[in-house]
Formats: structure tokens, C-alpha cells, sequence
């Protein structure tokens, strides 16, 4: 008895000794998957906030680019972590909102395999159109495809992708026949935006916003129901068809189960960076528009709120994984 006894004193000690040795968080590098490959704004925020939460936390800050299917590779590798707060995402909506939506058995629940950290900013999209093409607003272009069915194209980034399902809900709302044509990405589909082979289509303010402003294209409205503060008098297309309101938010995530001190720390960290002149300045160099510091709370509702959103939107545009 006095063995047994003593063999459980011994292992409850040897708990204290193991916790005694771990210390405080963070006591070792901290991994920051990036679901996309180097050089996508998502990997250039992350790098970003990932610099300055090594400072303020003081310890590395390490980034793994883990891209494919639909940025839910990186996504399941978080999800499978040890919730400790070693192993963080930098998700997107894509990754816990339009991606699980695209398959039947998603590797991942995007509520219940995550812990809420931080929204870190959001990407307002811009409709624009080629100089040529007779619209010059939102409404126009409405009445301008109506009176042509068939005649206009619009380009996106992929089936499912947020450029899609945006013109895909305007064209469901108001059953305009338009054609899609798919890109490999922005930068491909902008030369035949500007060479009229296609028309219409929504890019983020990266691509955007130069073109704006040399005059190249036309703006005619953007996603996000708030007006932007990246160019001027571009008015929302909530202005012309109420309650059209998207945004393609970034921020990081944890694995579920991550004790909630853990997830506080970071989230405070992440509301410091947000908070700075400095910070808001770089993600407007990134073509974001700066977003009000999140508590993990009120960035699980907004994670909540979009998965039915971005399902509904996925199963009426009729997205599949390509």
C-alpha cells in the first residue's frame, strides 16, 4: 500500500515538475501555417503579424506555407495540432467559410475544430469594367446585360472563388445572362479585362485600385456595404441592391480546445497591432481595409455568422472544386 501510495505521489509531482518546466506561455517558437502558397497576401500578412508578435511575445514566430485543396491542407494540419497555442492559422474566409462549403465531407468543421484568436483585416472587392463597356454604375450595368443576353463575359479567379460568387449572386438576384470564364488567378485575367475579351469582374484593391486610378478601368461599385476608404467616390453596391455585403476577412485562429489564457494573451497582442497608425498603414499597402480590434469572442460570431452565408452563396452560384 505504501508503494502504491508513494507511486502516486511520485506522478502527481512529476505533473508539477512537467508544468513547472514548460513556464509561461510562450516559452518556444510559436508555428503560423499559412494555407497558401509564399508570396499571396495572406502569406504577406502573416509575415507581417507574425513579426510583431514575436516582438511582443518574445520568441520566433515561424512560417509554414502548407497550400492546397482550397487552403484546407494547411487548415486540417491546425486542426490536428495540440491545442497548446504553439500552432496557429492565419485563416481566411475562403479556408472557414467558401472551401468547406465545396466538398461533401470537408476536412475540417470550421466551428468546431477552432479557436477564435483575431480578425486582422478584410478585403473589400472592387466590380470594374472595361473602359468600353456602357455602364458606368452598378444599376447601368444591371439594365446594360439585361438588354444583351449573352453578349458580356465577366472573368473571376475559379469556381468558388469570392469573385465569383459575388457576380454570381447579382446575376441569381436579377437573372442576368453573363458568362463566366475562370482564371488562373487576378493577374491572368486582368490583360483580357483591359483588351475587352471580358468585360466585368471583381478584384481585390491589389489589382483594383492602380487600374482605378490610371484610368484603365471603370469602377462601378464595391462589395463591402461601408465605403471604402482606398479610392474615392466609388460607391458601395449595397447603394443599389440592398444588403450586398461581402468581405473577405484574414485573421488567426487556434485549435480548439486552446486554453482560453492562451488565447487571450493572443488575442491582446493582436489587438495592440491593430491599434497602431502604423499597422493600419501597412494593410492599406496591402489593399486591405483596416478592421476594429476583435475580442476571440466577436471573431467566432463572425465565423459563425458566414459559414451558412458562404454555403448558401456556393450552392445557388452551383461552385465545384475544379
Amino acid at each position: 500500500m505504501f508503494r502504491i501510495i508513494a507511486a502516486a505521489i511520485a506522478f502527481v509531482c512529476s505533473l508539477g515538475l512537467a508544468h513547472a518546466q514548460e513556464g509561461p506561455y510562450p516559452n518556444r517558437p510559436i508555428r503560423l501555417v499559412v494555407p497558401y502558397p509564399p508570396g499571396a497576401l495572406t502569406d504577406l500578412l502573416a509575415r507581417a503579424i507574425g513579426d510583431r508578435l514575436a516582438k511582443s511575445l518574445g520568441q520566433p514566430v515561424v512560417i509554414d506555407n502548407k497550400p492546397g485543396a482550397g487552403t484546407l491542407v494547411g487548415a486540417d494540419i491546425v486542426a490536428k495540432a495540440a491545442p497548446d497555442g504553439y500552432t496557429l492559422l492565419m485563416a481566411t474566409s475562403t479556408t472557414l467559410g467558401i472551401s468547406p462549403a465545396m466538398y461533401k465531407t470537408p476536412a475540417i468543421d470550421p466551428v468546431r475544430d477552432f479557436a477564435a484568436v483575431s480578425q486582422a483585416g478584410a478585403v473589400n472587392f472592387f466590380l470594374i469594367a472595361n473602359p468600353a463597356f456602357p455602364a458606368r454604375t452598378v444599376g447601368e450595368m444591371i439594365e446594360v446585360v439585361k438588354k444583351n443576353p449573352g453578349k458580356y463575359n465577366y472573368a473571376s479567379v475559379g469556381s468558388g472563388s469570392p469573385h465569383q460568387l459575388y457576380m454570381e449572386t447579382i446575376k441569381k438576384e436579377y437573372a442576368l445572362d453573363i458568362q463566366h470564364v475562370p482564371y488562373k488567378g487576378t493577374l491572368a485575367a486582368l490583360p483580357d479585362l483591359l483588351t475587352d475579351k471580358v468585360q466585368l469582374m471583381f478584384a481585390d484593391a491589389t489589382a483594383a485600385v492602380p487600374n482605378i486610378q490610371a484610368g484603365k478601368v471603370t469602377a462601378l461599385g464595391t462589395s463591402a456595404a461601408k465605403p471604402t476608404t482606398l479610392v474615392a467616390n466609388v460607391p458601395p453596391i449595397a447603394a443599389t441592391i440592398p444588403g450586398f455585403d461581402w468581405q473577405a476577412w484574414q485573421g488567426v485562429v487556434a485549435p480548439a480546445g486552446t486554453p482560453a489564457p492562451v488565447v487571450a494573451r493572443l488575442s491582446a497582442e493582436m489587438q495592440k497591432i491593430q491599434q497602431s497608425d502604423e499597422w493600419r498603414e501597412q494593410l492599406v499597402k496591402f489593399g486591405m481595409e483596416p478592421s476594429p480590434p476583435h475580442t476571440p469572442e466577436q471573431f467566432a460570431a463572425i465565423i459563425k455568422a458566414d459559414v451558412p452565408r458562404w454555403a448558401a452563396a456556393v450552392k445557388a452560384a452551383g461552385a465545384k472544386v475544379e
